[in-house]
């Protein structure tokens, strides 16, 4: 099921977003991207957002922008003394009397020397904001579960027009078998008859048409699609996931059809059987995207 999410969350320290973007798939498939100094809450990130979601491929990403300065400058003592040292001993051999040459040795000069101001990233205490990571992911999670809510209804109007359209179709074919016994007698012995006019045995006949029944009876077919209708209309007035229920049956209803159409005696059949599969294909595809 498609949608997006967005969640924003902050404090006096470090300010995060979380976007959520959601397509079809048959499984639940997270995918995760988040800064390198999160690595740590992943595990409960990725915990988070399977407790709502039961399928589809949900990428979440996330970005962290740190409210206070997080580059810290420090300078190395020790280096910037040894720097003092040798370059007042350098300028002390210089100074003659004679050079002109100042040997002052200005403090900005040591400053700028390698190694004795150096940048470093204060370090993050991710736990400290879990909190306000927590906060902007289920933010997040309730902004996508609400737009997946609607289409989920959306896709529930649907999915009962179809049904409605099965159980049409299903007690059509039901209508067509009444009375497809003498049907089926009047066309063999028509058929016996042109072959070899009046000298044939009617017990024969009769085990030929108790043949020919038996192999076009969809009764129990017929049965069991209603059955299948009432648990897939179960499935639709339920409030838990039923996705994958709703695959399951839409293969078992789509069985029973392909056989109803291997035991199909009559055109009128034939053509329901055509209309079912299409719709049960519409249906399927439909289905692929509820939770």
């Amino acid at each position: 099921m498609t949608g997006y999410g967005r969640g924003e969350a902050s404090n006096a320290e470090v300010s995060v977003v979380v976007e959520l973007k959601s397509v079809n798939n048959r499984f639940r498939d997270l995918q995760l991207r988040c800064p390198r100094e999160y690595m740590m809450l992943e595990p409960r990130m990725h915990k988070l957002l399977k407790e709502p979601f039961q399928r589809g491929r949900i990428d979440a990403f996330v970005r962290r922008a740190a409210r206070t300065g997080a580059t810290r400058v420090q300078a190395d003592h020790a280096l910037a003394r040894e720097y003092a040292r040798v370059l007042t001993e350098a300028a002390d051999a210089l100074d003659d009397g004679s050079s002109g040459v100042s040997t002052t040795v200005p403090l900005s000069f040591i400053f700028q020397q390698p190694g004795v101001l150096s940048t470093v990233e204060a370090e993050v205490d991710v736990l400290t904001e879990w909190g306000v990571v927590e906060a902007a992911l289920k933010a997040a999670i309730d902004d996508l579960a609400e737009m997946r809510r609607v289409e989920g209804a959306a896709l529930r109007t649907d999915l009962l027009t179809y049904l409605d359209q099965v159980r049409q179709a299903v007690g059509e074919i039901e209508a067509v078998t009444v009375g497809i016994n003498e049907r089926l007698r009047e066309k063999l012995d028509a058929r016996i008859r042109r072959m070899v006019g009046d000298r044939f045995d009617p017990f024969r006949i009769e085990q030929e048409v108790a043949l020919l029944v038996d192999k076009s009876d969809v009764g129990e077919e017929v049965a069991r699609m209603r059955s299948h209708c009432s648990q897939f209309q179960q499935a639709l007035d339920s409030d838990e996931p039923t996705g994958r229920r709703m695959d399951f049956l839409l293969q078992e209803m789509n069985r029973e059809v392909n056989t109803i159409g291997s035991k199909a005696a009559e055109h009128e059949i034939s053509s329901r059987v055509v209309d079912l599969k299409s719709t049960l294909e519409r249906m399927r595809e439909q289905a692929a995207n509820v939770e």
